[in-house]
């Protein structure tokens, strides 16, 4: 069994259902301290939501660049654990895979940036190039606590990054085949509009607020509002839920509310985005009330060291010709790319990533960790 095989299992037999680290971060911190980290647990959220974190850095020159490897330890819920092959908390090898929660998303890639770590570190002691890991227990959650927290204290005490590898699972068929270099923003919002109760039968003597929402939720679903860049695809306006109505078939209701988020690209800001959204429900005429919520900024990097590291990396181990792309949800690479100008994700396959019997294939982890280590091996010369 490979090294990075055996930590891979270690991990995955730790249940760390957010926010919940269940002794990762601890067993991790074991196998760096050897190696010359200094490891800073950082603990965040309220008594009932204890968040964990980890911040571990060696340097070998206050002058050599940074390198983060920044990941989670925690894990999405099991959902039924009946409906499982096997005991999702047991590492388990079937048919040249292995299954566990966290196999792809994201306890292999950890365990990969630990081995390959310890590999260069073995071979290059005194490369000029620092590295660190960022690790939290709160990115499947509501992510208040987490990288977030880290981020912003180090950017209070000057800590300047220069490079980030976020192991998400990015792969689609093999290891490599495609990295994130960017993700789009997320911008929620809840709107309320306000009508007047009143029987079904006097229309009259009240007024609808779904019929008076209607034209402009037509003219909004409608709208292009940007039409994307060369790594971004246009933003997407979407509602996720309509709510409206007493429940009695002869009641026009008071007030409907609807729940919308924007996933935008570069090509957009959340003010432009908000006072578009706005000047419809006004022209429209409507008497409402709006909440927001930015989740989070889109991040871009376009090719450069860190790109051309992990292209060159990927082609010698894998011989891919690795896809660069900034589709899917958000990760917490959007918080560290607000203290880092170069922020990559790299993973493994994600085909089963928060489902029953989530596995990675075996054939998988040594090169990943081999990616990594050659990515270490590039930035250091």
């Amino acid at each position: 069994m490979s090294r990075t095989l055996q930590l891979t299992e270690q991990l995955l037999s730790r249940a760390s259902v957010t926010p919940e680290d269940g002794g990762c971060q601890a067993l991790i911190s074991s196998y760096l301290r050897p190696l010359g980290f200094k490891c800073e647990t950082l603990i965040s959220g309220p008594a009932d939501f204890r968040v964990t974190n980890l911040w571990a850095k060696r340097q070998t020159s206050a002058s050599a660049p940074l390198l983060v490897f920044a990941g989670h330890t925690d894990v999405v819920p099991t959902g039924p654990v009946e409906k499982w092959s096997t005991d999702p908390f047991l590492p388990t090898h079937r048919d040249g895979r292995l299954y566990g929660r966290g196999a792809s998303d994201m306890k292999t890639s950890i365990a990969a940036f630990v081995v390959a770590v310890e590999e260069f570190i073995a071979a290059q002691p005194s490369a000029a190039l620092n590295i660190a890991l960022l690790l939290t227990s709160d990115e499947e959650g509501p992510a208040l606590d987490g990288t977030v927290v880290v981020c912003e204290s180090l950017k209070q005490r000057g800590e300047k990054l220069d490079y980030c590898i976020v192991g998400e699972p990015t792969s689609v068929q093999r290891t490599g085949d495609m990295i994130k270099n960017g993700r789009r923003g997320t911008l929620s919002g809840k709107l309320t509009v306000k009508g007047v109760q009143g029987h079904i039968a006097y229309p009259q003597l009240a007024k609808n607020p779904i019929h008076t929402l209607a034209p402009a939720l037509s003219e909004l679903v409608a709208i292009e509002w940007d039409r994307g860049n060369d790594f971004f695809p246009p933003t997407s306006w979407q509602v996720s839920n309509i709510h409206g109505g007493t429940g009695a078939s002869n009641v026009i209701p008071g007030q409907v509310v609807v729940d919308f988020n924007f996933r935008f690209c570069t090509e957009s800001t959340p003010e432009t985005l908000q006072q578009r959204l706005v000047d419809v429900l006004e022209r429209h005429g409507l008497e409402y009330d709006l909440s927001w919520t930015l989740g989070g900024l889109p991040f871009l990097t376009t090719p450069g060291p860190l790109v051309e590291a992990v292209r060159a990396a990927i082609r010698e181990e894998s011989q891919l010709e690795t896809e660069l792309s900034t589709t899917g949800g958000t990760s917490d690479g959007r918080f560290i790319s607000q203290i880092c100008p170069q922020v990559i994700e790299l993973g493994p396959p994600n085909a089963t990533i928060h489902k029953i019997d989530e596995h990675v294939c075996v054939a998988d982890i040594e090169p990943l960790k081999n990616i990594y280590r050659r990515v270490l091996e590039k930035l250091a010369q």
